[in-house]
């Protein structure tokens, strides 16, 4: 059964489907039960965001000379070059994220050292989810790569809400370190939930307690 707050979206929106999924692998992932937990690593997107706004940093500049110093002052040479620079920190942007990003939804890193990254795409005009999965080991040796697909209606009801816990399971069956993951969970909590974050069946377990008091 879904909570009052699990997000509804539009069913024949893929890309509103897909942003919903994506957003759900984080929370996820980083609830794992130790030592299967990943850290998130932000490195990617916070080059997205310091080129992004850098960009726009110096479109705010030029058009502040342009409005305030008159057109005399866009022709020297230093707004030259932050044009110049606002072009190529724009190609920038572009090329990380089309090349190095490249739909890369979560990349993150367990305290031995394995990393798992995580790409999601949209196949057009099907309602399929799908992944690709590379998880190394702390050497950097390819331990689990493989793609998996799954449709949006095994998570979503016909009305658009999302139901966290089918895609867990999916991704539970599908990779490795989640399967081995779901157990220990389920070790820990007593069976109270095999794929869920042993934090969040620690709240269900305190509302239930809560509940028989």
């Amino acid at each position: 059964m879904a909570s009052a707050t699990a997000p509804k979206v539009p069913v024949y929106s893929p890309n509103d489907l897909k942003s919903t999924t994506d957003d759900a692998l984080v929370p996820y992932l980083s609830t794992l039960p130790q030592p299967y937990t990943f850290k998130q690593d932000h490195f990617k997107t916070n080059v997205r965001f310091v080129v992004g706004y850098s960009a726009v940093a110096i479109a705010g500049f030029t058009f502040y000379a342009d409005r305030k110093l008159g057109w005399e002052a866009t022709q020297s040479l230093w707004v030259i070059a932050a044009v110049a620079s606002y072009f190529i920190l724009n190609s920038l942007l572009t090329y990380w994220i089309w090349a190095v990003e490249a739909s890369e939804v979560f990349r993150g890193k367990r305290k031995s050292g394995e990393t798992i990254s995580i790409r999601s795409s949209v196949k057009k005009h099907t309602p399929l989810y799908k992944l690709h999965v590379q998880y190394k080991s702390a050497s950097g040796s390819v331990l689990e790569e493989k793609d998996i697909e799954a449709p949006f209606t095994a998570w979503f009801a016909r009305d658009g809400t999302f139901h966290a816990e089918p895609l867990r399971r999916w991704l539970a069956k599908e990779i490795e370190v989640l399967r081995l993951a779901a157990r220990e969970t389920e070790k820990k909590t007593g069976g109270v939930a095999s794929t869920v974050g042993v934090g969040e069946a620690d709240s269900q377990g305190a509302k239930g307690a809560k509940k028989r008091r």
